[in-house]
């Protein structure tokens, strides 16, 4: 698979260090999706343990969903940021509480969350559009990484799209975003370890 554009080890290196490593967690991110889909049929990325657990594609699914949800409160806090002229270079220092709740969304996960409607797998999307979505995604964060060099990452807040009254700042809401990922993929990951124990190959 080609190297999605914007996520190469150049641009991060042109960005301020906080944005540079959020790019470089989100490159990790891509690659390791890459080796979680590698060699899966199709039948495999959409196999479920038992009807109460997601597939491979369901995780996809819903950090597509969730990631679409967020980036319009990003960009819109990014333009809002620049007009004000919240600017800064950094280092940046970022709520505790924030810094709290990143941490246990992510992985391994050391507690469950129930997900919210908004933020539910999408029902009936082909597989192909699931992941082409979830690659798009990467490529439109890493861009958006790169939209907010220059701003302050902790002053300007982000809205959540389901809980209006839970605001983290910018630079939160990127690790947020990353955490959240890894946090999925690492449960993809198991249900690549059952079906393959289980010799799903059909």
């Amino acid at each position: 698979m080609g190297q999605t554009p914007g996520s190469d080890r150049s641009d991060a290196k042109r960005l301020m260090p906080e944005l540079s490593e959020y790019s470089r967690q989100f490159a990790a991110i891509k690659r390791d999706t890459e080796l979680l889909l590698e060699g899966l049929t199709e039948n495999q990325l959409t196999w479920r343990e038992n009807a109460k657990t997601w597939s491979i594609a369901d995780c996809l699914n819903h950090l597509f969903v969730t990631g679409n949800e967020s980036l319009p409160s990003i960009r819109r806090t990014m333009t809002e940021a620049r007009s004000r002229g919240l600017l800064g270079r950094g280092p940046f220092r970022h709520g505790v509480i924030g810094n709290w709740f990143i941490r246990l969304m992510d992985a391994p996960p050391k507690i469950k969350f129930k997900v919210p409607h908004a933020y539910r797998p999408t029902l009936g999307l082909p597989v192909s559009e699931i992941v082409a979505g979830f690659f798009l995604l990467q490529h439109e964060l890493i861009q958006a990484l790169e939209e907010a060099d220059g701003i302050d990452l902790a002053r300007p807040k982000v809205s959540n799209p389901v809980s209006k009254w839970f605001k983290m700042s910018l630079g939160q809401e990127f690790a947020l975003t990353a955490a959240h990922e890894r946090r999925h993929l690492w449960q993809a990951s198991r249900v690549r370890e059952k079906l393959l124990s289980a010799d799903i190959v059909a």
